[in-house]
């Protein structure tokens, strides 16, 4: 099987989040998928085959386990499709246990069109504050725990307490803040330790509850924000209502063959 790596949501390697893409002709044992993403030691590697109709279905798989919708790792199937399989179309339709993703590739950009996932507010977990060493201004809920602190120095310092953080009954954990950098609305940062990922570099998944947040919160439709992580990432933002787009650029770091 050939093997990709592609740095997403950046325009340089080692950068981004690194996703690792697996192109298959026919699905192989979910066993394999999971040991390859176990072997490969990246938050996401993702596996997808072409449909009859150019549609692609895919799925996606952390070191430890299946996740229903992984948005780095769509975008790094993407680039793969776009730049070394020879894809053409304007449109790829991704079929997932999360319905059909579609992306589009405008100039340098790669454009994930996701459903938005809106928090509903939630009271603040009671170790929660231990965990993150300050004490939430809000704290919303969609799959993810989307928590919202005072400044975004807050969340780039923030050493959070992972073992607390894996005990809350939530995919994920994102810290925001509104940025006090010039050209950006909002940061945030990642953290799935339940899915054997402490922190995630750039999370494209996360921002499909992190846009209509920031969009109703700041009254802005396209919005444009930064990951703190270590690696960093760039991501623009537009809502769509129901739907989300993310827009991030990749870039390839290897390719390879895998031999099992």
């Amino acid at each position: 099987m050939k093997i990709y790596q592609a740095d997403a949501f950046t325009n340089s390697v080692f950068k981004g989040n690194p996703a690792a893409v697996v192109p298959l002709k026919k699905w192989i044992d979910v066993s394999i998928m999971q040991q390859i993403a176990a072997e490969n030691n990246l938050s996401e590697t993702v596996f997808f085959k072409e449909n009859k109709d150019e549609s692609f279905d895919i799925r996606w798989f952390t070191p430890e386990t299946e996740v229903d919708l992984c948005g780095h790792a769509t975008l790094a199937a993407a680039h793969v499709l776009f730049k070394h399989l020879g894809f053409y179309a304007e449109e790829i339709i991704f079929q997932s246990i999360s319905g059909k993703l579609t992306v589009t590739k405008k100039d340098l950009f790669y454009w994930l069109n996701f459903p938005a996932k809106p928090p509903k507010p939630i009271p603040v977990p009671k170790l929660l504050p231990e965990s993150i060493g300050t004490i939430p201004i809000y704290t919303g809920l969609h799959t993810d725990l989307l928590v919202l602190v005072n400044d975004d120095q807050i969340v780039k310092k923030m050493k959070p307490d992972i073992s607390i953080l894996k005990s809350l009954d939530v995919r994920g954990v994102i810290i925001t803040a509104k940025s006090s950098e010039t050209g950006i609305d909002f940061v945030s940062r990642f953290f799935a330790p339940s899915l054997g990922v402490p922190e995630d570099p750039v999370t494209g998944s996360a921002h499909t509850v992190l846009i209509p947040f920031w969009s109703k919160r700041l009254g802005k439709k396209f919005l444009t924000a930064r990951q703190l992580s270590a690696r960093g990432g760039y991501i623009e933002c537009v809502d769509k209502g129901d739907r989300v787009e993310i827009g991030g650029q990749a870039v390839t770091y290897l390719i390879g063959e895998i031999f099992i």
